[in-house]
């Protein structure tokens, strides 16, 4: 079986530094004070093994199994653990047998998920189940004995016990792989379900195929007749094209023309510019020439102002230092006389030390003889010391290389034997698992599955791609459809916008006296259209009198009288066609309104008093003769015509607004289609992507499939070797083994004989070092005694070599004072001599700065001299320049001008060009071919390009209004029909492959029950065999309730223990519980071992003595079972039975940390040091 050897944590819960914890044969213990960390052990190794649930993990998520930081360290983001596995006899997954040592990790990231590695490669964490699985462990597996297991599987149901006998039967895998086949039945039969809908759509397509294969010939036709229209388009245009190079080409010529001869304008002015700029480089040098000497002139008569102020400050400085020389006098005769004084007491000093010397070499040569007495002393007794103790060390080594030789001998004993047995064991599996004919039956019906999957989501690939095609040419349409609602929406909102704009201005004249006082009964009179002259010419000035009677000029209510005349006959009243207020009722009444002009004047002189004939043009004819003709334009009328227009304005504006509204709704619904559309184009591309992607996954699954069956005929190869190498393998086990056996016996006489002579050497090695130890004392007393003497010796020396060195520098200060003097003074001279030269030299300075100042007037003469020249040249230069920029101004418009012919022949060309690509690009043909394709009579005139482009919009429109036309449709029918065949076959193939899976479950189902009962026979019978074992007598068994099916029934236990009565698990009490599932538990593992088996604080519940046989239970159970426990506890009884122990310490808050002790090396040290004592004393 797959073994573990380690496992290694890192910033995982509080494992926050890389810990290794080593898992090697027999019983490994976990102890430590409760809370720092044992069980975050088991939750590593469940975790690495493919635990899911965070609450498992005793978290809210799974994150939270990452180091969350302490108050002295920060938090980690990463968290890792990985296990090591030892595969020497193959006994993984296929996809992992290749290696003989498995290292599984399991990586997650805050914020991230968890990531799978075998020995570095990714892998899924289905891949990481199935292998613990594979080897009877795993996160849920009952090997994984945490804290509360004992508890839960006390109070579980009956249903939920039952796991335990699965996993016993190891058909934990055959449910799982029962479950693959059900979900692929489940997809074969929902496969079979969309195949048939699928086939209905093919049916339906079809139809519509042929339908489409039709609209596309007439299509055809019409596109001929647009492609014949198009080339006698271009043809006409191509010819105008030609036209418009030959005029540019003309034009250019011209423009060329012109640019050589103003070309030759600009050199005559280049050479005129040139000449005159030759004679400026002299000009320009004699100029700087003068310049420069009148530079240097300036520049000398500066630098004799200067030697001037310095020679001043050079006296300046020669008198103080006269003074300075002066001070040092008076210091150098004080100094004299504080050096006899010194002089006096150094000598006197010196007398003192002299004496103190006298005797003090005798005694310094005593204490050197002593110390090197007692230093040889030391060195003797040294020297016996180191001999002795190399022939202990001898001795020790000796015997501990024969007892090393024989514990290494014991250990390779055990393991040959082991592997002895395991190369028997092996040899019997090797022989068991040569056939492979089932598994390659397998791979080849799943490699069968996935190839019908691909073409499956392949077919899938081909729909999502024809919908979404058949959605974009729906997006051209409806976008167009959006564009004109969009532009009806434009026009209608500017419409609105241009009549509020005229309705806000007619407002606004309309108030314009709306700030006076009284405002005139004209604001409230409406008249029909057309009369609103009438109305101006019949009441005039008076519509701007108001009806407020304390106005000075109003209109008051007088009701028309009974003998009010009438109007002549035949004529209307003004009054029928405005409305006005009541108080104008008796005037309006009065007004009668003529169609003409000769009625008004016939009737005219029928008026009686206070009466009134107006005209729809304006013409007034009042009783008293007073006359108004048609045409006068007066404000009244203009203001009732504006009252009117704002009203029309207002209809037209609510009119406008309605418009504006049923445009937004259509811009609207137009641009939620529009959206609508663009969210199934994408819900399509995404399907077609999803279909791609799932087309990929399908010819991986399949690749894998195929790897599959390679490696299954690969291994099958191999077997034979295997098998081979295994016989030679045990041959070479027993053989070492019988040589290890005989050496063993040769070794095992030598250690008693050693033992006596080394207690006798270590006896008289202690007294020796009791000797050295008192030698060592007397030579470091005469030694320290020899140091004291040396260092007062020598502190003396150098004083008296100080006072020495003193007397001897103040004796010379004496003797150099008269010398510093005589110096001092000799200098004091030289200064004085010095001022007396520099007093000469200011008049010499004087003398030559006259000089220099009457050529300096000389220089700058002749500089302002060569200054004029110079300036006449460079106004002659720039005359010069000015006329060649002219000349190159005219030549630069003159080439604009060819510029602008080249643009114009360029465009000309370029417009060809053009026409030739759009021809290419509509009529695939060359100008030359137009004719042809066009079928155009030469001979006669061609039509207008007009007409040509109405006759092409008609056909176009025609052609358009077909709509959507499949070309393919006759290529597409063809391919359907042929997909339709295709499909039918998948069928009948998927009805077949159905049946097979069904057939598959079944026999999964049975092989599942028939392993079940065996396991259960066999649990029970270990159950019982155990029961009695744990509890020194009584009975037990285990029992199926509702046994109809096995995988559905349930787990009973009956116990009985010494001296009570049969009864079930939940009436007994809680230690008796305890114990009978611990029994339970083992009778599993000696069913169906497990690599490993983790329990955590198990022995908790437990006295003293069923601790004891629990721990006896746990070694027999582990030399049977090969079976490596990791066991934490708290119990002292425990501990001394495990073979190594891991301590968990928590020194520093919140961060575990791991310490090992291996019990038998702690053994053999404690023995060893034990030995040591006996001999010394």
């Amino acid at each position: 079986m797959v073994q573990f050897k380690s496992l290694k944590l890192t910033g995982f819960k509080s494992f926050v530094d890389s810990t290794d914890l080593l898992v090697e044969d027999g019983l490994t213990g976990v102890v430590g004070p409760n809370g720092c960390g044992k069980s975050n052990l088991v939750e590593a190794l469940r975790w690495v093994m493919g635990e899911t649930s965070a609450k498992q993990m005793r978290g809210s998520d799974m994150s939270d199994v990452i180091f969350g930081g302490t108050s002295s360290r920060p938090a980690r983001n990463v968290a890792e653990v990985s296990v090591t596995l030892d595969n020497s006899e193959r006994k993984a997954p296929a996809m992992f047998n290749d290696f003989d040592m498995l290292e599984v990790t399991r990586r997650i990231e805050r914020g991230g998920g968890s990531n799978y590695r075998v020995n570095g490669k990714d892998v899924r964490a289905r891949d990481v189940q199935l292998l613990f699985a594979d080897a009877a462990t795993g996160a849920r597996s009952n090997a994984m004995v945490s804290q509360g297991k004992i508890g839960a599987l006390i109070g579980a149901k009956p249903i939920q016990r039952r796991l335990i006998l699965e996993e016993a039967a190891g058909i934990t895998g055959l449910h799982s792989r029962r479950h693959e086949a059900e979900l692929r039945l489940k997809n074969a039969e929902q496969n079979m379900e969309r195949l048939e809908d699928v086939l209905l759509q093919l049916d339906g397509q079809i139809a519509s195929l042929q339908k489409q294969a039709r609209q596309a010939e007439r299509y055809r036709k019409l596109s001929e007749s647009v492609r014949q229209t198009e080339a006698l388009l271009f043809h006409i245009r191509w010819t105008e094209a030609q036209k418009r190079q030959e005029d540019a080409r003309e034009l250019l010529v011209a423009g060329e023309s012109a640019v050589r001869d103003l070309t030759s304008s600009v050199t005559e002015a280049t050479t005129v510019q040139a000449h005159v700029a030759a004679s400026l480089p002299d000009l320009r040098k004699k100029e700087s020439e003068a310049a420069a000497a009148l530079q240097r002139l300036l520049i000398e008569r500066e630098g004799l102002d200067k030697d001037k102020a310095q020679i001043e400050t050079q006296m300046g400085q020669l008198r103080a230092r006269i003074q300075q020389i002066d001070a040092d006098l008076a210091r150098e005769a004080e100094l004299a006389s504080d050096a006899e004084g010194a002089l006096k007491k150094l000598k006197d000093e010196r007398e003192e030390l002299s004496e103190a010397q006298g005797g003090e070499d005798d005694a310094l040569d005593e204490a050197r003889e002593l110390a090197s007495e007692k230093a040889l002393r030391v060195e003797e007794l040294e020297t016996e010391v180191d001999a002795l103790t190399n022939k202990v060390a001898e001795e020790e080594a000796r015997l501990k290389s024969v007892q090393q030789r024989l514990s290494e001998l014991n250990a390779r004993r055990s393991r040959l034997t082991e592997r002895h047995d395991e190369a028997v064991a092996k040899l019997d599996d090797i022989r068991i698992e040569a056939d492979f004919s089932e598994a390659l039956e397998e791979a080849s019906m799943y490699l069968e599955e996935c190839e019908e999957l691909v073409e499956q989501r392949k077919m899938a690939v081909e729909e999502a791609e024809m919908r979404l095609a058949e959605m974009r040419d729906r997006e051209d349409g409806l976008k167009t459809a959006e564009g004109d609602a969009r532009d009806a929406l434009r026009d209608a909102e500017s419409r609105k916008a241009r009549l509020t704009a005229e309705i806000e201005a007619l407002e606004s004249l309309l108030r314009g006296g709306d700030d006076d006082k009284y405002p005139g009964v004209i604001e409230n009179i409406t008249v029909q259209g057309g009369f609103e002259l009438a109305m101006a010419a019949a009441l005039g000035e008076d519509l701007d009198a108001p009806d407020a009677t304390d106005a000075a000029m109003h209109w008051a209510t007088i009701d028309p009288a009974t003998d009010d005349p009438a109007l002549p006959d035949g004529v209307t009243a003004l009054a029928k066609y405005v409305e006005a207020p009541a108080l104008l009722n008796r005037r309006l009444w009065q007004i009668g309104i003529v169609d003409d002009e000769a009625t008004g004047n016939f009737l005219a002189k029928n008026l009686k008093v206070g009466q009134r004939l107006v005209s729809r043009d304006g013409a007034l004819w009042r009783w008293d003769g007073y006359r108004i003709l048609a045409g006068a334009e007066l404000p009244a009328a203009v203001r009732l015509r504006q009252r009117n227009r704002l009203e029309e304005l207002r209809g037209e504006l609510e009119e406008a607004d309605a418009v504006v509204e049923a445009a937004s709704e259509r811009a609207e619904i137009a641009s939620e289609n529009v959206e609508r559309l663009d969210e199934e184009i994408e819900a399509a591309r995404t399907a077609e992507q999803e279909a791609h992607r799932a087309v990929r996954d399908a010819e991986n699954a399949a690749s894998s499939a195929r790897e599959e069956i390679a490696n299954i005929k690969r291994d099958a190869s191999a077997i034979e070797s295997r098998l081979q190498n295994a016989e030679e393998a045990e041959k070479r086990a027993k053989q070492d083994l019988d040589e290890l056996i005989a050496e063993q016996e040769e070794l095992a006489a030598l250690p008693e004989e050693s033992s006596e002579g080394l207690m006798e050497i270590k006896a008289e090695l202690i007294e020796k070092r009791a000797n050295l130890a008192d030698a060592r004392a007397d030579h470091m007393e005469a030694r320290s005694q020899l140091e004291r003497m040396q260092s007062t010796m020598s502190g003396r020396r150098k004083r008296l070599e100080f006072v020495e060195n003193e007397i001897a520098t103040w004796n010379e200060r004496a003797s150099g004072a008269g010398e510093r003097v005589a110096e001092l003074r000799e200098r004091q001279e030289e200064a004085r001599m010095e001022i007396e030269e520099l007093e000469l030299k200011p008049e010499e300075i004087e003398e030559r700065r006259a000089i220099l100042s009457d050529r300096i007037e000389l220089s700058d003469a002749t500089r302002k001299e060569a200054a004029d020249e110079l300036q006449r040249a460079e106004n002659a230069q720039r005359e010069a320049d000015q006329n060649l920029r002219e000349a190159e101004q005219k030549l630069a418009e003159a080439r604009e001008g060819r510029v602008r012919c080249e643009a114009l022949l360029e465009q000309a060309e370029q417009h060809r060009r053009d026409l030739i690509e759009r021809i290419r690009e509509r009529v695939n043909a060359t100008p030359d071919q137009l004719v042809e394709l066009g079928q155009i009579d030469l001979t006669k005139d061609l039509p207008s390009e007009g007409d040509i482009e109405a006759r092409l919009q008609r056909q176009t429109r025609e052609r358009e209004n077909l709509g959507a036309v499949n070309l393919r449709a006759e290529v597409e029918l063809a391919e359907m029909q042929e997909q339709k065949d295709t499909m039918v076959s998948e069928r009948d193939d998927l009805i077949a492959a159905i049946e097979k899976l069904r057939s598959g479950i079944n026999q999964l189902n049975r092989e599942a029950r028939a392993r079940l009962k065996a396991a259960f026979d066999e649990v029970d019978k270990h159950f019982q065999q155990l029961f009695v074992r744990l509890f020194g007598g009584g009975g037990a068994h285990l029992m199926l309730t509702d046994a109809d099916d096995p995988l559905e029934a349930g787990l009973e236990i009956m116990a009985s223990p010494p001296g009570k009565k049969l009864q079930h698990l939940s009436l007994l009490s809680g230690g008796e519980q305890a114990l009978t599932a611990v029994a339970l538990l083992f009778a599993v593992f000696l069913t169906n071992p497990a690599p490993i088996c983790v329990l955590d604080e198990v022995d908790a519940p437990l006295d003293d003595a069923n601790v004891d046989r629990f721990c006896k239970l746990l070694e027999a159970i582990g030399r049977h079972a090969n079976t490596r426990f990791l066991v934490i506890t708290h119990h002292r009884m425990t501990m001394a039975r495990m073979n190594r122990l891991f301590g968990v310490t928590m020194a520093e808050r919140g961060v575990s940390s791991l310490v090992s002790v291996d019990l038998h090396q702690a053994e053999v040290y404690s023995k060893k040091e034990q030995t040591e004592l006996d001999f010394t004393s």
